[in-house]
Formats: structure tokens, sequence, C-alpha cells
């Protein structure tokens, strides 16, 4: 077997005692466990909090079968026709029932949900079904109504706690892999991104390529760069825009529609300057009162992209 690369994968927790969350939902996954009935559920919290990682430490500790499925990449109905109805459909050798974990169910097509709700009902002797989310106002009711629906909140009383936790954690595993790191700076990097643990473990594995973690990265930890956002806008590669956005969820908009502003000149044409300049307006006016920054973030790109000339 090939060795993990990535640390988010390689020292993903595998059983719910190793998580990182509030007492309440590690005291109500283990019940779960502890029964050996883990029933249809929807996981809905930010990213990184460990949804998905939750999801597959219950199904391995009772040994059950199952299959992810990615549902912003495969989300469409030939995935459920195939794959899911495919799978739903054999017995397990191994446990009484096998699950599918729909990662990021709030990415799968407006026909593909409402035929989710009859697979639920179909295979439900044999298969369950854990879907996760960032935005549980994306699924539809039907499917709430099938489902226990567990948010992934965290009370401020309990962030310093976790925060403590992890950072421990992080530090084991900076030991582990035999980097050398300033504590303070780590506490620096969990701070900006708490609670996206994931987002945690991948910068701190980018910043350890250049040989330490110490004061040198804290000007990193202040910028975010926009060159690659750039080279995607330029080659119009939605996707790629699409999965930077989610990388930086976490940045002011402010601030990166003033980088914007800043520095257009250096990217698109001077004829291109104008449209920008209406386009920024608009979005930082609408960033005051948006539902989801994401969505507003990823719409001002994409007018960027099809309005401005970029050089």
């Amino acid at each position: 077997m090939l060795e993990e690369f990535l640390w988010v994968e390689k020292y993903r927790p595998k059983t719910i005692e190793e998580t990182i969350l509030p007492d309440d939902l590690k005291t109500t996954f283990q019940q779960f466990v502890d029964q050996k009935n883990i029933p249809n559920l929807i996981l809905a919290g930010s990213a990184g909090v460990g949804k998905t990682t939750i999801a597959r430490a219950m199904l391995e500790e009772i040994g059950a079968d199952y299959i992810i499925i990615n549902g912003s990449m495969n989300g469409g109905i030939d995935t459920l026709r195939n794959e899911i109805q495919h799978f739903a459909s054999t017995v397990s050798f191994t446990f009484s029932r096998k699950y599918v974990i729909l990662d990021e169910a709030d990415y799968l097509t407006n026909n593909t949900q409402p035929a989710l709700r009859n697979f639920m009902e179909e295979f439900s002797k044999n298969c369950g079904f854990i879907l996760t989310c960032n935005f549980k106002n994306r699924i539809i009711e039907p499917l709430h109504s099938r489902c226990s629906v567990i948010d992934f909140k965290i009370p401020k009383s309990a962030m310093p706690k976790l925060a403590g936790q992890f950072f421990k954690r992080t530090i084991k595993i900076l030991e582990t892999e035999n980097v050398t790191f300033d504590k303070a700076v780590v506490a620096e990097v969990i701070n900006k991104h708490f609670p996206d643990w994931r987002r945690v473990l991948n910068e701190l594995q980018r910043y350890s390529a250049n040989g330490a973690i110490d004061s040198g990265i804290l000007g990193n930890l202040q910028e975010t760069s926009i060159k690659g956002l750039i080279d995607f806008i330029k080659d119009k590669n939605y996707t790629e825009m699409r999965k930077w956005v989610k990388m930086n969820i976490d940045i002011d908009q402010t601030t990166l529609f003033r980088k914007f502003y800043d520095s257009g000149k250096e990217f698109m044409t001077n004829d291109s300057i104008p449209a920008l300049i209406m386009i920024l307006s608009k979005y930082q006016y609408q960033a005051a009162f948006a539902a989801d920054a994401e969505i507003n973030i990823m719409a001002f790109l994409t007018e960027v992209m099809i309005d401005c000339e970029m050089l």
C-alpha cells in the first residue's frame, strides 16, 4: 500500500474518540456507534470541521461497508442510478447495513435530490445514507424529513478547549514529520483558520515544505495571493476558480475586492478597468447583506471573467 502523502488523510481520526468536536456532538455519535445503529443523517457545518471524518469514523468502528460520493463532482442523476443503485441493492457480508456517504450533498443537482428521496425508501432495509453539507438549506425538505439533521456548531465557550486540543494534535503531527516549528506560529495558523481543521493541516504542510514553520511565514498568514486566481480567470477555468474560492472562503470580501482594485491594471487591459470598477462597486455593496459569501464572491469572479479582458 502506498504511504498517504496528504497530512489530512494520513492523520485523519479513525474513531469518534479521536475526533476534535464539542462534547455533546461526540456523545451523540458515540451512542450511534455503541448501539450499532446509525440512522440516515444530514451533517451540516462549515468547511473542514470534521463532517466527513465523523461519518467515516462511525462506519469504520461498526465495520460497515460504505462508499463515498462527492456531490459537487458526481452529483448527477446518472451517478445515483448507476453507482448508488448498484451498491445499495447488494447485500453486505460484513454488517447488516451498507452506507452511502454523499459528501457536499448541497451541490447535488435539482433532479438528483428528489430521486435520492425514493432511493432512501426503496433500500431502507439494506442501505443507509449520510449526507454532508455546508448549507443545509440547499437540501430539499423531503430529504430533511428522512434524516436526522445534526449541526456542527461550536459554541464560543467550547472554542478555547477545542483549539487547545487541536494545537496539541498538530504539534504531535509536526514532531512525527520531523518539521522544525515555532509554537507561536503554529498557534497563529490555528487562530487564522479555526475551526477549519483541514485548512490548518493543509497550510502547515505547505509551509513545512520551506524547511521550517517559523516567524518567516507570518507575512504569508496576513496575505492571500490572488495570482493563481487570476490565472484561472484568464483560462476561464471555472472549476479551479471555484476550488480557490472554497479554499479561501475565510478571506474578507472587502480585502479581496481591494486587491482587484489596486492591482487590476497589472493583469487586465486598460479598456477593462472601467468595467472592473463597476463590478467591484456592485459586489462590494452586495457583500454587506449577501446570504452566502461564497456565492457572492463566485458571482463577482464570474462577471469579471465574462466582462473583462485579461492580459
